[in-house]
């Protein structure tokens, strides 16, 4: 059956999740996470040979493309045969290319599947218009800037490789590589490759323990649990590192957000993962954690490093000695 024929997803609204992506005639990727986007045009053509094994797969790339290439893709073969386009990085496409994706919207071929794919950004918006206009199918792969996404998306990876891992061991590993998706994504398929069974926190301290250490959740853990010295230390060494005070303070400000919203949600009545987007085990270690802090020292330490957010980002000439007062602070504010 030809792909016209085809029933496809509807194509409004931001859009489905990669891992959701479905094969329709004209299928537009979106977003800025280029592991996500790789993930969900490969999908689609893994969907296009399980349909039909020996369809044709044709790719194009936006910033090399010539006028006129998407037309000799998609025209009628002799036999009718299926066919997969992909034209990536139309963000950076030439004119030829957003113009020729334009008109074949015009006057689509029956027997060809067509993969869009736009890295963000306002270049080509009007043919993205025109395409979603058209009835696309719209595929969302914007950033994971959310722990509770970071953590779903980890957990999924175990799953895919059929494993599981312990809560403590999937936090480790967020905090390790948490800020690069496809360093996260390698980190869990090296993990179910190099061992059996649950991951635990030993495994992922082995291969990540010196990254883990020398981030600044280390440092907002210990500050938090009232353990100055060990809070002191730990910051000193990443900052000894390389690593910047700017993140540092992020960390800890993060860290007593996450205090406070757990903090007022049970007085409200709120499921924190349902109502806030928590991660459940956020929840769990801030349940634990709140027991030595009482609202007003809460409120002490965010304002301590709210200050030392706006030092560290211009206003003190030592950002090192900002932070780190910061940090004895927000240790000793801890009942």
């Amino acid at each position: 059956m030809p792909p016209a024929a085809r029933r496809s997803p509807a194509g409004a609204g931001s859009g489905v999740p990669w891992d959701q992506a479905e094969l329709a005639p004209v299928v537009l990727v979106t977003g800025s996470e280029a592991l996500l986007a790789e993930r969900a045009v490969e999908r689609l053509v893994a969907q296009a040979r399980e349909r039909e094994p020996e369809v044709e797969i044709t790719r194009l790339e936006g910033a090399a493309y010539e006028a006129g290439r998407l037309r000799v893709a998609t025209s009628p073969s002799l036999f009718d045969e299926p066919r997969v386009v992909v034209l990536t990085d139309l963000q950076a496409g030439t004119e030829e290319a957003l113009a020729d994706v334009v008109s074949y919207l015009a006057d689509p071929s029956p027997d060809v599947w067509l993969v869009l794919q736009h890295g963000g950004g306002n270049r080509g918006r009007k043919t993205l218009d025109a395409v979603r206009a058209a009835g696309a199918a719209v595929v969302a792969c914007e950033p994971l800037k959310r722990d509770a996404d970071k953590h779903a998306f980890a957990v999924g990876e175990l799953r895919r490789a059929r494993r599981k891992a312990e809560p403590a061991a999937l936090r480790a590993l967020l905090e390790a590589c948490g800020a690069d998706l496809r360093e996260l994504a390698a980190a869990c398929q090296q993990l179910a490759a190099d061992s059996t069974g649950t991951v635990t926190l030993e495994l992922v301290t082995r291969y990540y323990g010196g990254r883990v250490e020398a981030t600044g959740f280390r440092v907002a853990d210990a500050a938090v649990e009232g353990r100055a010295g060990e809070a002191v230390a730990l910051l000193r060494h990443a900052m000894a590192t390389g690593t910047d005070p700017v993140p540092l303070v992020a960390a800890l400000a993060a860290k007593l957000r996450v205090l406070a919203k757990v903090g007022a949600a049970r007085g409200r009545g709120l499921d924190p993962i349902r109502d806030l987007n928590l991660a459940p085990w956020q929840v769990d270690r801030a349940r634990r954690e709140l027991a030595g802090w009482t609202p007003e020292a809460l409120a002490t330490a965010i304002s301590v490093v709210a200050s030392a957010d706006a030092e560290v980002k211009g206003g003190s000439r030592d950002p090192a000695f900002a932070i780190e007062r910061a940090v004895l602070r927000v240790a000793s504010a801890r009942r």
